[in-house]
């Protein structure tokens, strides 16, 4: 019986070549040629491995396993692998995960619109948030955009919306007139000053008397409050401080003026105080062996006064009040478009020192609930220290008083032509700024974007975002959180609050 033997596969190999350095450099060439060929023909003559049989080289490297995964035991399959619970904060999570949308603020409140990030509805009432949100810690609020992206329609969607849950709206100023349709719509009242108009407004008129305030401390705070009036007025129209001689012929008019008033039975006007000031022996027998010639010194106060009178603004301040302010309505507008269109902005200014001290008799009472008070077109204020300061008075106040103040601007550089760095307008400017726990920027110019970011402390990722922000939405800074909303807007409120009517 003949035995075949076993077939064997022959095996090529090739080791590399060793070349003594004593051969020139073409012959160590012609060697390392050499065994690059044979390593190409043992490569050629080896036998494919199971797994590439068939296959060509161009059709590129085969994976290392099998597309069923690594064999064996050490594949880790049909294996059960447990890690441990891992909790956290939900201040870590929003550290380790920060794609993640921003909670919300709670239903609590008036519907705003659309949260974009967040694809939820997105409320807001400042005095639910008050005291429930960390950081926030007064209820007034910034909005700041650019002509034609939809701020004045915010504004007046607060308004028309707040009042469904019973807060009142005072707009102390409207210098546009477009207020007044939405408080004819909400049953509100509204009182239109001007050269011509019937409406008349007395800034020294006294706010009714709270319960548990003595008749002599109230008369005290009525006097503080008509002497800061007079003062306000004075300095807008000189452009200057008074000097200590003006603020003592102002206290001694005022006293003489109320006395006088007192005596015959009826409310102190302007037109008093002027005439009281144009007559210097009055000013000093009632100032007395200390005034100092009071009457000489009180000359250009005079004149200062007088304009209220018999200038641009008589008419208006220097008779009775023919409107009786009503606690129960609404909303309340002062419409002062007929001073708003020429280019000197001390009337409007002067009118609306009036008209705000004629409303603190609303503000003032305890019992007249929550409320909000808007200062449109409040850009036209800022250089105008006398009423930033009653502004800024009202600011620190609305905790107590239970308001909310809402200034409307075009750009937060705005803030910056109250004055120069270091001067007290700018410091008044910053400090309304500051004492605003939310802020809210519709889209900003390119070259508005730096000045934002540095007053309001953007990132750069929110810089950015307000210099393309589209029509209605806007950044929304509640107490350092921020969300990009899509204002909503109803079609009645469309066509109630459209500024461009015209334009169509």
């Amino acid at each position: 019986m003949n035995h075949r033997p076993a077939r064997t596969a022959r095996r090529a190999s090739a080791s590399p070549l060793f070349t003594p350095h004593t051969r020139d450099r073409a012959r160590r060439r012609a060697d390392r040629q050499q065994l690059h060929s044979a390593r190409n023909r043992a490569r050629k003559a080896a036998p494919a491995p199971a797994h590439r049989r068939g296959r060509t080289d161009d059709q590129g490297p085969m994976p290392q396993y099998p597309a069923s995964g690594r064999p064996g035991p050490a594949s880790a399959r049909g294996g059960k692998l447990s890690l441990p619970a891992h909790r956290m904060t939900t201040a870590t999570v929003a550290g380790a995960y920060p794609f993640l949308a921003e909670g919300g603020l709670g239903a609590e409140g008036t519907y705003i619109g659309r949260d974009v990030h967040a694809e939820a509805s997105f409320t807001f009432d400042p005095f639910a948030l008050y005291g429930k949100l960390d950081g926030f810690t007064n209820p007034n609020v910034l909005l700041a955009g650019v002509i034609g992206m939809g701020k004045s329609a915010l504004a007046k969607s607060f308004a028309l919306r707040s009042v469904a849950f019973g807060y009142r709206i005072y707009v102390p100023c409207d210098p546009k007139g477009e207020w007044t349709a939405v408080s004819a719509a909400l049953g509100g009242t509204t009182i239109a000053l001007g050269p011509g108009l019937p409406g008349k407004l007395n800034p020294l008129d006294a706010p009714p008397q709270p319960d548990g305030v003595t008749a002599e401390d109230w008369a005290s705070e009525v006097r503080k409050r008509r002497l800061m009036l007079l003062g306000s007025l004075a300095r807008t129209v000189l452009g200057r401080d008074l000097l200590p001689m003006e603020h003592t012929a102002l206290d001694v008019a005022l006293d003489c003026v109320v006395t006088h008033a007192a005596q015959s039975g009826r409310t102190p006007l302007l037109g008093d105080i002027a005439a009281t000031l144009n007559n210097p022996g009055l000013l000093d027998i009632a100032g007395g062996e200390l005034s100092g010639r009071l009457g000489d010194a009180a000359r250009d106060l005079a004149h200062a006064m007088r304009r209220l009178v018999h200038g641009d603004l008589a008419g208006m301040f220097d008779a009775p009040s023919t409107v009786v302010f009503d606690p129960r309505s609404p909303m309340l507008t002062i419409d002062l478009s007929r001073l708003g269109g020429s280019g000197d902005d001390t009337g409007l200014v002067l009118a609306m020192t009036c008209a705000s001290a004629w409303m603190e008799s609303a503000l003032a009472d305890p019992n007249g609930g929550r409320r909000w008070v808007v200062y449109d077109e409040a850009w036209r204020l800022m250089r105008h220290a006398g009423l930033l300061e009653r502004m800024q008075s009202q600011w620190k106040l609305s905790r107590g008083l239970g308001i909310a103040n809402l200034m409307v601007i075009h750009r937060l550089s705005d803030l910056l032509t109250a004055g120069d760095a270091g001067s007290r307008g700018r410091a008044l400017a910053e400090g309304l700024l500051a004492d605003c726990s939310t802020r809210i920027v519709y889209r900003q110019e390119a070259d508005q974007v730096l000045a934002a970011a540095g007053l309001l402390g953007l990132t750069s990722v929110e810089s950015q975002a307000i210099a393309h922000l589209n029509r209605g939405r806007g950044l929304w800074k509640v107490a350092g959180r921020s969300f990009i909303v899509q204002h909503l807007l109803h079609p009645q409120e469309l066509a109630l609050f459209d500024t461009d009517a015209r334009m169509h």
